[in-house]
């Protein structure tokens, strides 16, 4: 259908730059649609489109999902080709969409996975998942304050899952320290980006200028040091996912933040802003598992409220068999922002 907005680089986790102003939240103008991938969430929010690409290095796709009452899966890490590309921020990054059902979602990895295991992922949309072992937790990588709607659409999932025959338990994973592992990827893929994509860096704003100047810092070795590490995250999480099938988490601490807070503020100050903001989501792209964001209702003003569900690596089949299973009960197909 055509181009969707982005922030420059696909940096933040809302869409607004100053060459093209802001992307509103189809569900009320006065909130941001998130980020990266937010004109793709928007486009389908709306109902110009049944699904959209989107991309995800540390949220991407499920925090543009989160904010517009969407599903956003994102993949396995290799899941789905970057070619021309090897890789994108050093192994961060996955391609994949926004849709409005989970089957959607299944039929779109079904059409574009280069290496799907077993059964496809339609057969997953359309079946049941089976009893499964799901840990919940409140807990971030990092200290955030959570949100009252958030907290509620959490614990109300977890019931919904109890009351679905699922074996739910509160349990925190181990996370350990997670921005060492992230930051020197993340940035040092943005000053690539930088060079690489645009003609002359002048023209970008100055945050993202900031940014990329931050990732120049980092030398090759920071970032190889940084991608070692990833194997310390995985051996820390796999007690978790041992015992559990599917991790029941925060995505982000809030619903939508309004449109614009963020605007003209330094790289820094607003790094920080979205950091507690969105609380969970870079996790699981230092790990290359799939997680995926899941409507939950909305606040008493009318904002989507979302969760995060966390698969095993390779897992996806599992993550969109129980979001079906959640759809089948909350109907969120049905529920359409105002036009």
């Amino acid at each position: 259908i055509g181009r969707t907005h982005l922030p420059e680089l696909a940096i933040f986790p809302f869409t607004e730059s100053a060459s093209w102003g802001l992307t509103r939240n189809p569900w009320s103008a006065r909130h941001t649609c998130g980020g990266s991938s937010g004109g793709s969430a928007a486009a389908v929010a709306a109902g110009l489109a049944p699904l959209a690409l989107a991309s995800d290095g540390g949220g991407s796709i499920r925090i543009p999902a989160a904010c517009c009452g969407l599903f956003g899966l994102k993949p396995q890490r290799g899941r789905v080709s970057l070619a021309p590309a090897a890789e994108h921020w050093y192994g961060l990054s996955v391609l994949g969409a926004v849709t409005r059902s989970v089957l959607d979602s299944a039929l779109f990895l079904d059409a574009v996975a280069d290496a799907a295991p077993g059964a496809p992922f339609v057969d997953a949309a359309r079946g049941e998942p089976g009893k499964l072992r799901v840990a919940f937790s409140l807990k971030a990588p990092t200290r955030v304050r959570m949100a009252g709607a958030s907290v509620r659409a959490l614990r109300e999932t977890a019931d919904l899952l109890r009351s679905l025959g699922h074996d739910v338990v509160e349990h925190d994973p181990d996370y350990g320290e997670i921005r060492h592992l992230f930051g020197p990827r993340w940035t040092r893929g943005i000053y690539d980006d930088s060079r690489e994509l645009v003609a002359d860096p002048r023209q970008l704003e100055r945050r993202t200028r900031q940014m990329a100047g931050v990732g120049r810092l980092y030398p090759r070795a920071a970032v190889a040091q940084a991608r070692r590490g990833e194997a310390a995250l995985v051996a820390r999480l796999k007690p978790t996912f041992d015992k559990f099938d599917v991790l029941l988490c925060p995505g982000l601490s809030g619903p939508a933040v309004e449109a614009g807070r963020w605007e003209g503020m330094s790289a820094l100050r607003t790094f920080l802003g979205v950091a507690n903001w969105a609380a969970n989501t870079a996790t699981w792209n230092i790990t290359g598992q799939p997680a995926a964001a899941v409507p939950a209702g909305f606040t008493a003003d009318g904002l989507p409220l979302s969760v995060q569900i966390v698969g095993r690596p390779n897992a996806e089949s599992t993550l969109i068999a129980l979001a079906a299973q959640l759809e089948q009960e909350r109907k969120w197909t049905e529920q359409r922002p105002e036009p």
